[in-house]
């Protein structure tokens, strides 16, 4: 069903590519204007990301295509961002390049997972945790702290990096969990 915290989430995924040629129309002219462009299009899509949950949980309208579209979303903005901002550009610090071959692997096992789940169990529950909405704000973090050139981007990089590896192993152990519960309910 789409409502209004869906809508807002689509809206997020259409800022994706206006972020991602923005970054590289700043990386191809150097003008501060594409640079300023992305960091407020990527701040209003970060910000994006818990307007709609705000709105779904206040509205009570929460829906199955929310709990996939919302995380589908975030890792698109953040996959983008991590790589591109591990090139090269005239002016930013660059992420190392095992950071978005961590955040991605990381997703990459989620996704691989759901998948696994589903085919042997034929239901996934996809469950926000903690630490997931964390990693999620620090990575997010640490592209707004690169893009607005603060100093020592090192400080957000780690915790970001932290909470990556600690979410990803507290959804594969989610996953096994929901796979046992389905092999007993059956």
């Amino acid at each position: 069903m789409l409502n209004l915290p869906n809508i807002i989430t689509l809206g997020r995924i259409v800022l994706v590519p206006v972020f991602l040629g923005l970054v590289l129309r700043y990386r191809e002219t150097g003008a501060e204007s594409f640079r300023w462009w992305a960091v407020a299009v990527f701040f209003v899509a970060a910000a994006s990301d818990a307007v709609d949950g705000m709105v779904a949980r206040l509205k009570d309208r929460k829906t199955v295509l929310g709990s996939f579209l919302d995380p589908l979303a975030d890792k698109l903005l953040l996959i983008t961002a991590v790589i591109v901002l591990s090139i090269p550009v005239a002016g930013l610090a660059r992420l190392p390049s095992w950071f978005p071959l961590l955040v991605i692997s990381r997703d990459l096992i989620i996704v691989l997972g759901s998948a696994l789940i589903h085919m042997l169990a034929g239901k996934v529950t996809p469950t926000p945790l903690p630490a997931g909405k964390c990693t999620t704000f620090f990575q997010m973090l640490t592209v707004v702290w690169i893009l607005l050139r603060v100093p020592h981007p090192l400080l957000p990089l780690l915790l970001a990096t932290l909470f990556t590896v600690i979410s990803g192993g507290e959804y594969v152990a989610l996953g096994v969990r929901q796979l046992h519960e389905n092999a007993e309910g059956r």
